[in-house]
């Protein structure tokens, strides 16, 4: 899971690209190379760059089976926006695309005819009809506007409220005698003294990093980062933060123009200007990030940090290093207010996870495609492997997801390995019993200290949930145009701010800046689509 940190899109930018050969759906009876004829289905899967090939993957084939079609894939884990607006451009889409929100909703009304509805076709999709049927949201995610359904989304159940857990080095605290920080100004001086003092006890007082964050990009905030310091400040966001649009209280507002946005900065600044974030944090990429949190053999590198699990950001032999933490406080700040990122829609949903050609012309069979990868059992698979290796059938409605078959693997990375795993169409249904991998399990666990935190969020009122937004064609196209010109802007002071200082003096010219960038447009737009969601709640 903690991969989707970086989204869809972020995740699979490091990997390789491996292609079959781009192959037009209205193509089916000279069907390239791997086969042609009625029952070959041509799928493009976006996978994660840690993903094997999907001929590796007996779930597949087993699809073939179930479906009676051979599928011809066409694999992409890198550079996928690049070939995707070729792809679109030129109208060539293989019979299915396959992969979390590789065909976006903006793509979707932009380019409007090249995919197929399939609001028409639920007496052929059973599975899909029930994933509707018994979570409503999943319909509402997928259906436009005008009733069209592009793209099908999937469902995950399992995954806890928010993605983030924030950890300490408690091993560093007991070696320098201190005690757990509660608020900012406490954190300040712990890191202070983890810099200063040889924290991590090898005789280099110069190898420690006192704060570190996953990298953030020029799309806004993610998971891992830390923009959860807004939530210290009573502001809660969503999805680790992204473009920084918020609900409070039934409003829609952007945090770049919040004032508590340029205190987490001036505060983080505070930080930086002493030594106490890593001098790399805003130009290493995950795998940077996540080598350094592993630190050297029993030698820990981070002090204070943010993550999905501990086992996950430090690996099993440093994770019983850490704690997991309550939020900081910030100066005069109340527990009784205190939130945290709430990202049970975007861990449990995923948006566009299929999409169908209007060209094919073998349509039939892309449809029991479809429906296939909705099947109970296909779908526990696409989510965790193959029966067998990775999990085993404990009865008719129950499973047991299994360790990892490498014993140097840890649970999240060995399923990123092994299947699509959350980027794949599934519908984990709500009636099942499965025994949880290790990771899910701790990361339940390492949430406890946040409880309080993300109760105090009002799921309606205090939730942007944007993925149950269907926008218009018009909205989204102004919406996307003014994110461009103004997260160009936020995210250049983002950076700039946290490493050189400059937020207060800034700030008015900031803000204006992005209001005239149209964010106050965007703003005024979502919160038309935010009061038609809450009336849809009835």
């Amino acid at each position: 899971m903690m991969r989707k940190a970086l989204t869809a899109t972020a995740a699979v930018v490091a990997g390789g690209l491996v292609l079959a050969g781009c192959t037009s759906g209205g193509d089916g009876d000279n069907g390239g190379e791997g086969g042609g004829g009625d029952n070959t289905v041509h799928i493009l899967v976006l996978k994660h760059a840690l993903t094997g090939p999907m001929d590796d993957m007996d779930w597949v084939s087993q699809i073939e089976e179930m479906a009676d079609v051979e599928i011809v894939w066409e694999e992409v884990s890198a550079d996928w926006d690049q070939k995707k607006s070729t792809m679109l451009a030129a109208g060539d889409i293989p019979d299915l695309v396959v992969g979390v929100n590789a065909i976006t909703g903006s793509d979707l009304v932009t380019f409007n005819g090249l995919f197929e509805d399939l609001s028409d076709d639920m007496d052929a999709l059973p599975n899909v009809q029930g994933m509707f049927d018994a979570v409503p949201q999943t319909e509402a995610m997928a259906t436009q506007t005008d009733g069209a359904v592009f793209s099908l989304p999937s469902y995950r159940r399992f995954w806890p409220e928010t993605a983030t857990r924030q950890y300490i080095n408690q091993q560093w605290l007991d070696n320098l005698g201190l005690a757990m920080p509660t608020t900012w100004d406490e954190l300040f001086d712990v890191l202070k003294a983890f810099k200063d003092e040889d924290a991590n006890g090898n005789g280099d007082p110069s190898d420690e990093i006192p704060m570190d964050w996953s990298p953030t990009g020029t799309g806004g905030f993610g998971f891992f980062q830390p923009s959860v310091l807004l939530g210290s400040l009573g502001l809660p966001i969503t999805g680790g933060g992204g473009a920084g649009y918020f609900v409070e209280d039934g409003q829609v507002g952007n945090f770049f123009t919040d004032e508590r946005y340029r205190d987490v900065v001036e505060f983080l600044h505070d930080c930086y200007a002493e030594g106490l974030i890593s001098q790399e944090v805003m130009t290493q990429d995950y795998s940077a990030y996540q080598s350094v949190g592993r630190g050297n053999g029993d030698d820990a590198s981070v002090g204070f940090t943010w993550g999905w699990t501990a086992s996950d950001r430090f690996g099993a032999q440093l994770a019983p290093q850490y704690t997991a933490t309550a939020p900081m406080l910030a100066p005069g700040g109340d527990a009784a207010d205190a939130v945290w990122t709430y990202d049970t829609y975007s861990l449990n949903y995923g948006p566009n996870s299929i999409t169908m050609s209007a060209q094919t012309d073998v349509r039939d069979a892309a449809l029991r495609v479809i429906d296939a990868f909705y099947d109970q059992t296909i779908s526990v698979q696409v989510l965790w492997g193959d029966v067998g290796p990775n999990v085993t059938e404990a009865g008719e409605n129950s499973y047991e997801v299994l360790p990892p078959a490498d014993e140097t693997s840890d649970p999240s990375t060995w399923k990123w390995t092994t299947t699509l795993a959350d980027n794949g169409p599934m519908w984990i249904r709500d009636d099942i019993d499965v025994v949880l991998p290790t990771d899910l399990q701790e990361a339940v666990d390492e949430a406890a200290p946040l409880a309080p935190a993300i109760a105090n969020v009002d799921p309606v009122a205090d939730v942007f949930p944007a993925e149950f937004f269907s926008l218009s064609a018009e909205d989204s196209s102004t919406i996307s145009l003014n994110d461009t010109n103004f997260l160009s802007i936020a995210m250049q002071n983002w950076a700039t701010w946290v490493t050189e200082g400059g937020a207060e003096a800034g700030w008015d010219d900031h803000v204006a800046q992005l209001e005239a960038a149209g964010l106050p447009q965007n703003v005024e737009i979502y919160q038309g689509y935010y009061d038609d969601y809450v009336a849809s709640l009835g």
